[in-house]
């Protein structure tokens, strides 16, 4: 047998609990499917950042960010026309492509909740192969209808 390294993938937005954007997912995106196409990788170790300089607080990550969640769904930033925006993002926030990635990569990933799993980060640990939380400080709440929202994916 011979060891494969392990990838740490981590949300690093610890002011807004690790919410993500669609550049954010962008970049999630982009990560898992890179880690999926190196054969010298075995695992990948799914996490936050933290603590929040709020309160101290950590977070896993607390799924999408309602700061910008418009009417019609989640925005890129401000100024991003269709001809700025990079042609290989599937959509405003699509989530759902990070999870079907996730489910069906030949990877073992592995969700490292160390604080808040909420609303599409809940889902997200869902859809991992394995998570690992303590009693102490792991947290998971689905909160997507309280935010009149619905799971984007697998179901959680």
């Amino acid at each position: 047998t011979r060891d494969l390294p392990t990838v740490r993938i981590a949300f690093n937005r610890p002011e807004v609990r690790n919410a993500f954007r669609p550049g954010t997912v962008d970049e999630l995106y982009r990560a898992m499917d890179h880690a999926r196409m190196t054969p010298d990788v075995a695992t990948v170790l799914l996490t936050g950042n933290g603590p929040s300089p709020k309160d101290g607080g950590h977070s896993f990550c607390s799924g999408g960010d309602q700061r910008i969640r418009g009417r019609d769904g989640y925005r890129y930033a401000d100024g991003e026309t269709q001809e700025t925006i990079d042609p290989a993002r599937a959509g405003r926030l699509h989530i759902l492509e990070v999870q079907r990635l996730m489910r069906t990569m030949p990877k073992v990933v592995i969700a490292v909740v160390n604080g808040w799993a909420a609303g599409g980060g809940h889902s997200l640990h869902v859809v991992s192969d394995l998570t690992i939380a303590s009693r102490q400080h792991g947290k998971f709440k689905q909160t997507d209808a309280t935010v009149g929202s619905f799971d984007a994916g697998y179901g959680s």
